[in-house]
This record gives structure tokens, sequence and C-alpha cells, in this order.
């Protein structure tokens, strides 16, 4: 008899997921360059060309079973001491290759987190707005996922409702700044506080409440926003990486978990890592994969293109009448609808080959969210929809 739960998701398929394929299948019909698709966040500037050459000369001079072998099980050594170092350098804190798991991607990286530091039945809290799927990553495990509503001024962290909700049988704390789908960057003061009260209650429960910290923004990051490193305030933090925003590699599925050197059994949590990859499957990733991001730990994208997309929309929206948080990094950005079901305004944008994501499933209906990792020539050119859409459909506001 198939698993009755994994057939009840069938029918919960991912919205972002549903809408991106419709843009694909309207692009089929119109031409790809003429559908404005801010629904998937597929990055869409090229990877750095020191990236690219690496893989070539070493795909020329190395032995293939070093490029194409099983790594170790938490990661090639030279990788883990590099990122290590490279950490060190840039937060202050003593990270050493004890401390580092590779992992496939921020969700590889998650999947291993959670099973970490929480048993079934064990609660883990997140912020609205949240990445929706948050969900079947730890409702899966047998923990459950607690989603606190959302600060809706500024999209920070609503901690009156928070501490309502941090009873004694939460284990875990999952953050995601930059934010996925606000842009929302938490500030130095907003990290300061979840981690006083973090060490108060866990002093108070008698046990440790771990913040899980998803970080696969961290480089997008625009001009003049305060983005401190998340394990700097926290001693008890699990800081889950990725490099496919920062390098544009999300195929490759190449990221770490980081446990804060301070954290108490750090390095028996990284030897963790290595026996909970037995049981999900998550084990070794790609060799090749690996060696190459170690020697590019100082490398982006050109991300600057985020930015400028970001300032051209926000612009926009703000004169079209909406409201909207200004995005401190990513590359999304989440404006309140024009009327109370984002659903339904999401559905009328359509009309207009304008594919827009409803907020409802990340925890804040009414909003929408926007991915503009597209070519600015194609954000300029949806601004004319975006207007014909406003003008069309809610003249009378």
């Amino acid at each position: 008899m198939l698993v009755q739960k994994y057939k009840d998701m069938l029918s919960g398929k991912s919205v972002i997921r549903q809408l991106s394929e419709f843009a694909t299948a309207r692009g089929q019909e119109i031409g790809y360059e003429n559908v404005f698709d801010y629904s998937l966040g597929n990055p869409s500037v090229p990877v750095p060309r020191e990236f690219t050459d690496r893989m070539i000369h070493m795909l020329a001079t190395k032995e293939p079973l070093e490029l194409h072998g099983y790594s170790p099980s938490l990661g090639i050594t030279s990788v883990r001491e590099a990122i290590a170092e490279n950490l060190e350098k840039r937060f202050g804190l003593p990270y050493r290759k004890e401390h580092i798991f590779m992992a496939s991607g921020a969700a590889g990286a998650l999947a291993h987190a959670f099973r970490l530091v929480t048993e079934p039945g064990d609660e883990i809290l997140t912020f609205a707005p949240f990445f929706p799927e948050y969900h079947p990553y730890v409702d899966l495990t047998g923990a459950v996922l607690k989603v606190v509503p959302p600060n809706l001024e500024n999209f920070q962290i609503n901690f009156e409702a928070f501490e309502e909700m941090l009873t004694e049988k939460v284990k875990a704390v999952l953050i995601n700044t930059p934010n996925n789908p606000s842009g929302v960057v938490y500030s130095t003061p907003t990290l300061q506080r979840l981690a006083d009260i973090l060490r108060e209650k866990s002093r108070e429960y008698g046990h440790i409440i771990y913040l899980i910290s998803d970080e696969p923004y961290r480089e997008i990051v625009f001009e003049g926003v305060d983005s401190p490193c998340v394990s700097y305030f926290y001693d008890n933090t699990i800081m889950c990486y990725s490099f496919s925003k920062s390098l544009s590699l999300p195929g490759e599925r190449i990221g770490y978990v980081a446990v804060n050197p301070a954290c108490e059994d750090a390095e028996t949590m990284i030897n963790m890592c290595g026996q909970i990859s037995r049981g999900i499957g998550h084990n070794c990733p790609p060799s090749i994969i690996q060696l190459a991001v170690a020697q590019v730990l100082d490398k982006t994208a050109d991300l600057s293109v985020y930015e400028t997309n970001m300032n051209i929309l926000y612009k926009e929206l703000i004169d079209l009448g909406f409201t909207c948080v200004k995005p401190g990094g990513t590359f999304y950005i989440f404006p309140k609808a024009l009327e109370e079901d984002a659903k339904v305004f999401s559905q009328k944008a359509l009309k207009y080959d304008l594919v827009l994501v409803p907020g409802d499933s990340f925890g804040a209906p009414g909003y929408f969210r926007m991915a503009y990792c597209v070519d600015t020539e194609k954000v300029e050119r949806s601004l004319e929809a975006l207007r014909k859409f406003v003008k069309n459909e809610y003249a009378t506001i």
C-alpha cells in the first residue's frame, strides 16, 4: 500500500511551481520574452568566470577519481578547512573544519539541522512571512513547524506573538535572513533581542533552544543595509548555507552546515550529521563541485543587478499606490495586494501576463511576492503591463 501522507501531498503542490509552469506554457504561446514571470527564485546572472575556469582546469589536470569519486561522509577535508578559514576571516568566530558539514544545498543542510536537535513531537518556530517548503522540511521529520504571525509594519520579528508561542515544547527557532519572500534583513537590534529571549528561555526550560539560521541569500544585501552575522549573537546557532544564490549555482546543490564553535557539543553535532545522512540519503554531495566552490569562496556572481531591479520595481509600486516594505536584500519584493484576497489579485494579473505569487502560502495573506531575478530590460518592459493592470482593475481605489 502506498504511504498516504505522500499521496495527500500530491493535492498540495507548490503554488510557485504551478505558476512557473503556467508562465512556461504561456511563453510557448506568445514568446517567453512577453511573459513577465516573477514566480520562481532562479538566479538570473551568470556564474563567476573564476568558477568556470577552475572547473575547466580541474577537469583537464586532476585524476578522475578525485573529481568524481565519493567524498568523505562529512565532506572533503580540504574544502571544510577552506570554508572554516573563510568564515573565521569574515565573521571573527573561530570556525575549524570540525564545525563544518558539506550538504546538498541549504535544503540538505536544513534537513540535517532539524534532525540534529528535534525528536518527533517537538516544535520548531519560524516567522511569517516564510518559505512555504519549511512545512514539508520540518513536518516530515516528525517535528512540528509552528509559524509566528508577521510584523506587517516592517517584517522584522513579531516579538509579542513569538514570546507567547515560545513554550517548553520548542526545541529550535528557524530564521531566514535576508528573507524570502519579503527581502527584509533582520537588523542588529532584532537579532540581539531574539538571542536574549532564547538565552532566557533556555535557562527557564532547562534545555537549549537552538537557533537554525537559513542563509542562502547572505551575500545579496543592498547598499547601506545592516546585515550582521547571525551566529555572532547566539552561541547555539546552526548556520545553513547554500552557494546557489551567491554563485548562481542552484542546480549544483551545494552548501554546508556550520555549527557555531561556541555551541555545546559542536563537534559531536557535525559527526552526527554524517550519521543522519545514512538515514535520509543526503550523503556525499558532488566532489567536483565541493572542490570548485572552495577555490572561489571570496567571489560572487555579479549580484548588483538585483539591487537595480529592486529599485526600479519599488519606485513603480510606490508610485502606483502599493504599500511595500523596501527590501534590504535577496531578489524578492513583497507588496500588499490592492484587494484583500491576494489569490484573486494574482489571478487577475495573469490576464496581463504578469505572473505574481500570492502571499497566503508564505503566511501573509493579502500580500504577493515578485521574484525579480530576471533581466533588467524585462523588468523595465513589465512596468507598462503593471500600470495597465492597476489602471484597468483598480482604477476606483
